[in-house]
C-alpha cells in the first residue's frame, strides 16, 4: 500500500504510456516486500531540466529513462558512467550526495542470455549486475539463469508460441567468445550497446552493417576515441549481408524491422538467412510480436534464437538492483510479469 514514507521510482519519456518498466518493476516491489512504487512520469523535452529539479525535491531514489531524453540528459548529470559515455546514452538514472548519477544496464541485460550458467544452474534472481566492462575486465563475471524465452519456429500463424528448450548460455560450441564473429544489423542507438557487449564478451569479429556508408563511417569512428575503445569493429553496407551471414556465430538484429504492427516483415531475407550457420545465435531486440519473423525465420534454419524480452527484463534487473542497493532481485517475476502484460502467457 501506497503511504506517506513510500519511496518514489519511475520512468520519463515522452510519451510514457506505452512503458512496460511500470509492470515488470512493481512486481518486483511487491514480492520483496519493499516500501517503493515505480510510476511513469511524461516529461516533454522542454522541461528536462525542471523535471530533474522537481524529482530532487520530493526525494525520488531513481528513474529510468526512455525516448527522447537519454542523450538529452546526458549533460545535465552530475556524473555519467565509463559505459554510458561510451554508448552515448542513459538508460538509468539514480541519486547519490553528488546529485544525479547516470549509467546504462543496456549492455548487461544483452548479455544475460549469452552468458553461460553457473554451476549448478542458478534458480534465483540476477546476480552482481555491474558490468565488467565498466571494471575494465574482459572476462564474464555474473550468470543469468537459463535463458526461458523466445519461441519456436515454424508458425504459419503468427500467434504466440511456446517456449524452446531452456538456452543454455554462451557461444556456438561452448562458452569461450573469443573465435567468434558478432554482426549486427543496424548502426543506431541500440547498436552501441550491442557492440560495447560483444567487445565485452571477447568476440573475434564485430560486424556492423547499415545503410549509410558515411554514417557507418562515423559510428565506427566514434568508438577509436571511445571511454572503451573497441578495436576488431569493422562495418558493411547492406549489400555484403549474405557474406558476412555465413560468417555469423552471433546475429543480432538491432533494427525497428518486424516490430509490431508490421510483424510480418523481417530485416533479412530469406536467401540471405539461408547462409546462417546450424547452431548460430540469431538475437532479435524486439519483443513484439514474440517471436518476430526474423527468429522464427532462424529457427527453422537450426539456430538457437533469444528476443528482446528478456534483454528488457536484464537491463531492468539491473536499474533495481542500484536503486533499492540489493545483489538479488526476483528475475523470474519481472520476466513472467511482462510474459502476462503482453499476453504472452
Amino acid at each position: 500500500m501506497i503511504q506517506g514514507t513510500t519511496k518514489l521510482l519511475g520512468v520519463i519519456g515522452h510519451p510514457v504510456t506505452h512503458s512496460l518498466s511500470p509492470a515488470m518493476h512493481n512486481a518486483a516491489i511487491a514480492h520483496l516486500g519493499v516500501d517503493f512504487v515505480y510510476l511513469p512520469f511524461p516529461v516533454k523535452p522542454e522541461d528536462l531540466k525542471a523535471a530533474l529539479a522537481g524529482f530532487a525535491a520530493i526525494d525520488l531514489r531513481g528513474f529510468s529513462i526512455t525516448i527522447p531524453h537519454k542523450q538529452a540528459i546526458l549533460p545535465l548529470l552530475s556524473s555519467v558512467s565509463p559505459i554510458a559515455r561510451a554508448i552515448g546514452a542513459v538508460n538509468t538514472v539514480y541519486r547519490t550526495d553528488k546529485g544525479w548519477c547516470g549509467t546504462n544496464t543496456d549492455v548487461e541485460g544483452f548479455l544475460a542470455p549469452l552468458q553461460t550458467p553457473a554451476t549448478p544452474p542458478y534458480q534465483g534472481g540476477a546476480k552482481d549486475v555491474i558490468s565488467p566492462l565498466e571494471r575494465g575486465n574482459t572476462a564474464v563475471e555474473s550468470s543469468p539463469p537459463p535463458y526461458q524465452g523466445g519461441a519456436r519456429g515454424g508458425s504459419e500463424t503468427g500467434a504466440v508460441e511456446s517456449s524452446p528448450p531452456p538456452y543454455e548460455g554462451g557461444a556456438r560450441g561452448g562458452s569461450d567468445w573469443s573465435q567468434k564473429v558478432a554482426v549486427i544489423l543496424g548502426n543506431g542507438g541500440a547498436a552501441r550497446a550491442v557492440v560495447a557487449g560483444c567487445a565485452q564478451l571477447g568476440c573475434a569479429e564485430i560486424h556492423v552493417v547499415g545503410r549509410s556508408a558515411q554514417n557507418l563511417a562515423e559510428f565506427q569512428q566514434s568508438w577509436v576515441n571511445s571511454p572503451m575503445p573497441v578495436q576488431n569493429l569493422q562495418v558493411h553496407t547492406w549489400d555484403n549481408l549474405s557474406m558476412l551471414i555465413s560468417q555469423a556465430d552471433l546475429l543480432v538484429n538491432t533494427t525497428p524491422v518486424g516490430m509490431h504492427p508490421h510483424g510480418e516483415k523481417s530485416p533479412v531475407s530469406a536467401a540471405a538467412l539461408d547462409r546462417l550457420a546450424a547452431g548460430a545465435i540469431a538475437y532479435d531486440l524486439i519483443y513484439t510480436p514474440n517471436p518476430t519473423q526474423f527468429l522464427k525465420d532462424a529457427q527453422q534454419r537450426g539456430a538457437l534464437a533469444i528476443d528482446g524480452l528478456e534483454m528488457l527484463v536484464q537491463q531492468g534487473a539491473a536499474a533495481l538492483k542500484i536503486w533499492l542497493d540489493t545483489e538479488s532481485v526476483p528475475v523470474d517475476v519481472m520476466r513472467q510479469a511482462l510474459r502476462q502484460h503482453l499476453g504472452l502467457d
